[in-house]
């Protein structure tokens, strides 16, 4: 099957935590970065997930958010380490892409964001990623 999310990353199920109807999955990334999605206990048992499953995380590059450090007090629970790579700009949108350890992720922003934080290749950042914006798919 084909998709059009942009960012869909290899992992590793680390640890499933199961409630009655949602459930969080942290999945490890081949750089050692962990990433949770929060989805449907129901999903959890259509895809077979338990730790050592192998899966892809997606997200969709509009659901990115980028800082150029750590934040703290905030409630997303996916703050990924990575550095620009490339940065394209239209007339009110920007597409940046960043390379993490493990994988790419790529987050539309507005072109206003890209020059407030002065993105450019070769930037710091930290990729923002709400838990219930990460969907999985088995690998």
């Amino acid at each position: 099957m084909s998709l059009s999310i942009r960012n869909q990353i290899p992992g590793t199920v680390a640890s499933v935590t199961a409630g009655e109807a949602m459930a969080t999955v942290k999945v490890r990334l081949a750089g050692g970065q962990d990433v949770t999605a929060a989805i449907t206990t129901e999903s959890v048992k259509e895809l077979g997930l338990a730790e050592g499953s192998e899966v892809k995380i997606l997200v969709k590059s509009t659901e990115v958010s980028l800082a150029t450090g750590p934040v703290a007090g905030v409630s997303i629970r996916n703050q990924i380490a990575g550095t620009v790579t490339d940065v394209a700009t239209g007339g009110a949108m920007a597409s940046v892409k960043v390379d993490v350890e493990g994988g790419a992720l790529t987050a539309a922003i507005t072109k206003d964001a890209v020059a407030d934080l002065n993105l450019a290749a070769g930037s710091a950042v930290v990729a923002l990623i709400k838990s219930t914006e990460v969907s999985l798919a088995t690998a």
